[in-house]
């Protein structure tokens, strides 16, 4: 377990049973859950298998939340994705980021965009070197956290998500940071360990190696190997990413219960309804 996050979710309010960070291994073995080969990133919230065990002896239930990238869905990948039943799509890019890749909307499904970066489009400076990328992305997890425009889209977000009935998608641009905080923020409400929690989150890695490999293939080709090995951490899920915004939730707001309710604005009745919907 990583440091300060045992005493940071145990003190959520979810529980009060200590998290000892004990909840097993997590693979990528995805029998169970739908693949979805043209979107980056697509899973259950839920995790594999029967679904992720809560420290209190229950089960997250699958078919209720699913997270990915963007919805750049083929034909065949679009009506296996409408076999969901999804009612809700909620796209959290930025204006841009639509703009280049706009969603293909499941079927029977309700279009929602949170602009969660409240930018018109991600920045698009590179690092100089691979400590700079890890600086910027612990700085961009930290935002989640702190950040303004950030509260407010997530706060909106995850009252939809307590609210409204039926299986719902949110994603990102590659389903890697934004979706990885959403999902992260979810399975603490859910009371999962928190290194159940942090497994989850490195699956990216293993969900969007090819497409990681094309990307930074393809700027070897354009930019040069140095520009490639520089950017590589930021097409990566590291686990200090997650860890800064532990840390800055433990700084603003000493619980994540106090995030949810301070931070983001969110009753005690919704994070309640919001579990309800996640273990019940």
């Amino acid at each position: 377990m990583l440091k300060g996050a045992a005493g940071l979710f145990a003190l959520s309010g979810f529980s009060g049973t200590l998290l000892t960070g004990c909840g097993g291994a997590v693979d990528a073995d995805t029998s169970t859950t739908l693949r979805i080969a043209s979107v980056e990133n697509f899973r259950d919230v839920s995790g594999t298998a029967d679904g992720y065990t809560t420290v209190d002896g229950a089960r997250v239930q699958r078919g209720r939340f699913y997270r990915s990238g963007a919805l750049t869905l083929t034909a065949s990948d679009k009506a296996a994705l409408d076999t969901l039943g999804i009612t809700v799509d909620y796209d959290l890019r930025t204006p841009a980021e639509i703009a280049a890749a706009r969603d293909v909307v499941p079927v029977g499904a309700a279009y929602v965009n949170f602009n969660i970066d409240g930018t018109s489009e991600p920045p698009t400076l590179l690092p100089a070197t691979s400590a700079d990328a890890v600086a910027m992305m612990e700085a961009q997890w930290r935002s989640f956290v702190s950040g303004e425009a950030q509260r407010a889209g997530f706060g909106a977000l995850l009252t939809r998500l307590a609210s409204t009935t039926g299986a719902q998608l949110f994603h990102c641009d590659d389903g890697k940071d934004i979706s990885g905080w959403v999902a992260a923020v979810l399975l603490s409400v859910a009371n999962v360990p928190f290194d159940v929690v942090m497994q989850d989150y490195l699956l990216t890695n293993t969900y969007n190696a090819a497409s990681t490999q094309t990307s930074l293939a393809v700027m070897r080709v354009q930019r040069g190997a140095a520009a490639a090995n520089a950017a590589a951490p930021l097409y990566a899920a590291q686990a200090s990413f997650l860890q800064a915004a532990v840390d800055q939730v433990q700084a603003s707001y000493s619980t994540m219960n106090g995030y949810l309710t301070t931070g983001l604005g969110l009753s005690q009745a919704t994070v309640a309804r919001l579990r309800a919907r996640l273990v019940s």
